[in-house]
């Protein structure tokens, strides 16, 4: 599960704004790197939407069936918000409906035939 957090403003590559949603998991252990201690965190994603501001407003606290998982990328700067730290990454974190990837699947598996 998923739980839409916030609604956040963005840009399409024509210059035309949209909403989209910031959902974030359950919380999940992860293991630092630094101190081999474990801590919980909880992954966030952004998910378009063809929704109006109030539409997608409205979805805040909403729960959706659904994983975040991290997918591999070419590597980009990011700019880290509380300390204005610059860094490189080469993931990033999308949303998971089970349903659509179920129904890709068999897709895949039926065009083999």
């Amino acid at each position: 599960m998923v739980t839409v957090k916030e609604i956040k403003k963005a840009e399409n590559s024509k210059g035309e704004e949209f909403y989209g949603l910031i959902v974030q998991s359950g919380a999940v252990s992860v293991k630092s790197k630094k101190t081999g201690r474990v801590y919980f965190t909880a992954k966030t994603a952004f998910v378009a939407t063809t929704f109006d501001e109030k539409t997608a407003s409205s979805l805040i606290g909403m729960e959706f069936e659904g994983t975040i998982r991290k997918v591999e990328t070419l590597p980009y700067e990011y700019t880290i918000e509380e300390t204005g730290e610059i860094i490189e990454l080469s993931h990033r974190w999308e949303y998971v409906d089970p349903a659509l990837e179920m129904e890709e699947q068999v897709v895949k598996e039926t065009s083999v035939y």
